[in-house]
């Protein structure tokens, strides 16, 4: 069992893998995670985006390394898993964070789209957490973090198989906390609302979208990416010890507006 930490906030001692975690809010989370004394791990397609967040993480004196892999490639998934605890032990908190946003019109879906869409949104994450969720339970502690999105509860803006990926990774959290909940295992899904990010772009270049997104909010903005540091290191630590199964929202209301 990894060493426990000094209070419920402090990650000391703890090893965390963040897929996507070279931009958006899988960096800002690796930084969270990384301030609060874990070492990260952080895994991308992309080795330039990759090398320029882990000399971020490094500026900010953070123990941190990355990994380039695909997630729709199952051998990269095959080799993340086992080159993950190489760099500082044990996956203690997983973050599966990495996606695709393919969204056309439901009528224009390719089956190609379909299957690269779940690669990546689903799949992978459900691999991964079959690979460390029982290490995890095995020691006695651990965290999964998955992101969701709007359209885990509702349809909108061309959902299409996003949508059906996002729905489906709320089940898979639930199953992972039924599963390994009992041996210390935390699961839970992170709800964003609108996010600037690189991921949604598309819809930025949309003329009104990010307007008519913000009025849609109680706080009156669409969301950053440090908007999700708190809640992240609140599922990553002991403090969430009877947090599990759990899809919370981080949107400035818009859910509920």
């Amino acid at each position: 069992m990894t060493a426990p930490t000094d209070t419920p906030f402090t990650l000391t001692g703890r090893t965390a893998l963040i897929t996507g975690g070279s931009s958006g809010i899988g960096y800002a989370i690796a930084r969270a995670l990384g301030t609060a004394g874990a070492a990260v791990v952080i895994a991308a397609r992309r080795t330039t985006h990759l090398d320029h967040a882990l000399t971020q993480l490094h500026h900010h004196d953070i123990t941190a390394a990355a990994i380039t892999a695909d997630l729709a490639e199952p051998d990269d998934i095959t080799r993340l898993c086992h080159q993950a605890p190489t760099h500082f032990g044990d996956i203690d908190i997983l973050v599966n964070n990495a996606a695709n946003n393919i969204r056309p019109h439901m009528s224009d879906l390719t089956p190609d789209d379909y299957h690269q869409t779940m690669a990546v949104n689903i799949t992978a994450p459900y691999l991964l957490g079959q690979h460390f969720g029982p290490r995890m339970a095995e020691r006695g502690w651990g965290r999964i973090i998955n992101i969701g999105s709007q359209q885990s509860h509702r349809a909108f803006g061309d959902s299409g198989a996003y949508g059906v990926s996002k729905a489906a990774i709320t089940g898979l959290t639930r199953s992972q906390a039924e599963a390994w909940s009992p041996h210390g295992v935390c699961a839970n899904t992170i709800i964003p609302g609108f996010v600037l990010t690189p991921l949604t772009e598309p819809a930025q270049a949309v003329p009104g979208r990010v307007e008519a997104l913000a009025a849609r909010t109680m706080i009156g903005r669409n969301g950053h990416p440090d908007d999700f540091a708190g809640l992240a290191l609140l599922l990553a630590s002991d403090a969430s010890a009877y947090i599990t199964g759990q899809a919370i929202c981080v949107d400035g209301g818009f859910s509920v507006h």
